[in-house]
């Protein structure tokens, strides 16, 4: 049953069209998956239509049991809500390829992923989640999309505005809502609704966006969003916005046979009119104003072993564009082209990941880390690999043992599921240890 507040508003914003949501909202969620570009192209089951506003977004006619799926371990493709991968259409319009980009409230990771994949290797997107056991499954679902141009922060807003000022080219504001548009896939979000609760949720909206505000470039790009239906949390805030910190409102270009609804302004998914969930976005630009450029300060990460970066560096793809560095007994990965920004943020911020992990000190060796298997960097060829069939890959997922043959040779080995890497395992003569993380493993099918 929806909120009978929540009907009599929508009623007074929407007049007679709000009975044509009302409707939809009651009517089962659509599923939606984007592909991750390292594969080039992945089946299913079941029939897929293309989501019209991203050129790797499908929809599913059925909704598989993605756990028994290894590729969707191994980060071939995020399960994303249709609406959520309009980000696209801002970044392709307005955000240049080697800009830094900040997701402020970025978990699960969807918008992040499709950012990552969006700056390829020319950018760098710091992903940043305050709540702390939600940027855990941040990090996780960063790691596993593969892309080492990535720095994971666990910081709130104001840390961004005060530490970081004209740092970024464009910040994506995906804000904390009361979650209109979830009311048909998450019962929560209709039992917490209230008229307060969106009062609440517009006022912290404004507070973020005011704290994180002075982190944005003069000139730069804010993508606000929210997934809810209501004027106070989305046209109300952007006129805030253009009223309290000067941004320029800028249009986005769109299809009408998307069945997108212009706001005033901004742009609104409705459930009635796109095969989507609830969704509200917006693009502003930041006016000029004076620059001040950031500090660098000493980094507290030290350089690894010679012996072990070099073993190590035959473990990447175009080791050059890479810095190694280690922290106690774990190494890291990351961008060479962004290695004083990167050095920067870590001595500023709450860094739970930068890059990506490469490997592990373990007595007078180095063994790899789980994240360089999912990292797009990886060479192959510097393991063994050895192919595993559906049922031992969900054993390995479950970090059950396994057996393979006895000839393999002994030390690391690369597992694959279709020739996409899962992670590695260790071949000690009289049995296979398996290397997946214990707080990633299949716990229940």
């Amino acid at each position: 049953m929806l909120p009978i507040d929540f009907l009599d508003r929508t009623r007074q914003q929407m007049g007679s069209e709000a009975d044509h949501l009302f409707r939809a909202l009651e009517e089962e969620a659509p599923t939606s998956i984007r592909l991750n570009d390292k594969v080039d192209v992945l089946t299913f089951s079941c029939d897929t239509a293309e989501v019209p506003w991203h050129i790797d977004g499908y929809y599913l006619d059925e909704r598989p049991q993605f756990t028994l799926d290894p590729l969707f371990h191994a980060g071939c493709y995020y399960v994303q809500e249709a609406a959520s991968m309009f980000v696209q259409q801002a970044l392709d319009q307005y955000v240049a390829k080697n800009s830094v980009v900040l997701d402020l409230c970025a978990a699960p990771g969807g918008k992040s992923t499709l950012i990552s994949q969006f700056l390829g290797d020319e950018g760098l997107l710091l992903s940043n989640e305050v709540n702390r056991q939600r940027v855990f499954i941040l990090s996780e679902n960063i790691q596993k999309w593969g892309n080492g141009n990535t720095v994971v922060t666990h910081n709130p807003a104001e840390d961004f505005g005060e530490r970081c000022r004209n740092l970024f080219d464009c910040v994506l504001v995906d804000a904390p809502c009361s979650g209109e548009g979830m009311f048909r896939k998450d019962p929560t979000a209709r039992a917490e609704w209230s008229v307060q609760n969106v009062r609440m949720c517009a006022e912290r909206q404004r507070k973020i966006l005011m704290d994180v505000w002075p982190a944005l470039k003069p000139g730069g790009i804010l993508i606000y969003s929210t997934c809810t239906f209501n004027e106070e949390e989305n046209e109300d805030n952007v006129q805030w916005i253009e009223d309290c910190l000067g941004a320029q409102v800028l249009p986005l270009q769109y299809q009408p046979s998307w069945g997108i609804t212009e706001g005033y302004p901004g742009y609104h998914f409705y459930p009635h009119k796109t095969k989507s969930e609830g969704l509200y976005l917006c693009v502003l630009r930041k006016m000029e104003e004076p620059f001040a450029p950031y500090r660098i300060r000493e980094g507290k990460k030290g350089d690894p072993n010679v012996n072990y970066e070099n073993e190590m560096r035959r473990w990447l793809l175009k080791p050059e564009q890479w810095v190694i560095r280690q922290n106690d007994r774990f190494m890291t990965a990351y961008p060479k082209k962004y290695k004083e920004l990167i050095e920067y943020l870590s001595t500023q911020l709450i860094c739970i990941s930068t890059g990506f992990g490469i490997g592990e000190e373990r007595g007078r060796t180095v063994a790899p880390q789980h994240a360089l298997s999912m990292a797009k960097a990886l060479n192959k060829k510097a393991f063994p690999n050895v192919e595993l069939d559906l049922e031992k890959a969900l054993s390995y997922l479950r970090m059950e043992a396994i057996s393979l043959p006895q000839s393999l040779p002994l030390g690391v080995l690369l597992l694959t599921y279709q020739g996409v890497a899962i992670g590695f395992a260790k071949n000690v003569g009289n049995r296979l240890n398996n290397l997946y993380p214990k707080e990633w493993r299949i716990r229940r099918l």
